[in-house]
């Protein structure tokens, strides 16, 4: 379970420019959480995961994230090898303010790293160097870091099963207050959308229908009974999911509501239309992800 508070090996208020070895070897499923503030000055900062750290010749570095604040505001991504620098991968959505507090997680995948800031996705970066190379933390430049953290519970082992789409299933057990659906995926490069439904299987009215369309950033939620669908909801302060990411969605039953979450930051709140809790036996899901694990309890 992705839980950005059981953090490990926790580091605070370290000395800018900050170097220090990374404590295990970044596997799928390692998280880096970086909590810090923005001075009033910054014209830019920098999170190096580093193949070492030596000065000269300059260590490799596999991961470079460089927010930048002069005149147009954008985050640089780039890869070091040799002395030499890699093509630049530009990022236009930026999260960071001046004067301002962050919270940023790299999470390792296998092809790739995933960042979000303050809970928001903000961009993907797919490995250039083995990840095994990897064995230092660099972060440079004018900002203030409170704390880093680690998480080394592995999230995506590789060669994880896929599960072929529709899926069906039946819960462990029925619903009911207290009960928790988690759903790990990653959505398609070209992703229009796709629906995770609860289902009471009898009747089989949908008690709770998620549907997150990617095409128009819109995250829908409803219900189908008596053969009809019901008024949509549709808001929500910020659409969580993207393109090529990885997710873990956390369905949670509470007496009024279901509560949703994605990747450990709560989405939204759905009050319960259809009120015979225990008569919601099955999972459906479909659309354009793969889905590499589903649980219930």
């Amino acid at each position: 379970m992705l839980s950005l508070n059981n953090l490990q090996n926790v580091i605070y208020n370290p000395m800018i420019p900050y170097v220090g070895t990374i404590p295990e070897q970044l596997e799928p499923g390692t998280l880096i959480v970086i909590r810090g503030h923005v001075p009033f000055d910054v014209d830019r900062f920098q999170v190096d995961l580093q193949c070492g750290s030596s000065v000269k010749p300059r260590a490799d570095v596999a991961f470079h994230f460089n927010p930048r604040f002069k005149r147009t505001s954008c985050i640089v991504c780039n890869t070091l090898m040799n002395e030499k620098w890699g093509w630049e991968e530009i990022t236009y959505d930026m999260p960071f303010n001046r004067e301002k507090s962050f919270e940023i997680v790299i999470m390792v995948l296998k092809e790739k790293f995933q960042v979000a800031v303050n809970g928001k996705h903000i961009l993907l970066y797919a490995h250039r160097i083995s990840l095994e190379k990897i064995d230092t933390l660099g972060i440079y430049g004018k900002v203030n870091i409170h704390s880093i953290g680690f998480s080394f519970s592995s999230v995506q082992k590789s060669g994880t099963p896929q599960f072929s789409l529709p899926f069906v299933a039946r819960l462990n057990s029925s619903m009911g207050p207290g009960r928790t659906v988690v759903i790990k995926g990653e959505v398609n490069t070209g992703a229009k959308g796709f629906n995770v439904d609860l289902i009471a299987g009898k009747s089989k009215d949908i008690a709770l229908h998620l549907n997150p369309r990617l095409n128009m950033k819109a995250f829908v939620r409803n219900s189908f009974l008596q053969e009809s669908w019901g008024e949509e909801e549709r808001n929500i302060t910020c659409f969580p999911f993207s393109p090529g990411m990885y997710f873990e969605m956390i369905i949670y039953c509470d007496v009024r509501e279901f509560k949703v979450a994605i990747n450990g930051v709560h989405s939204l709140e759905y009050k319960h239309r259809f009120k015979e809790l225990s008569s919601i036996d099955t999972l459906e899901i479909d659309g354009d992800i793969h889905l590499l694990e589903v649980r219930s309890w």
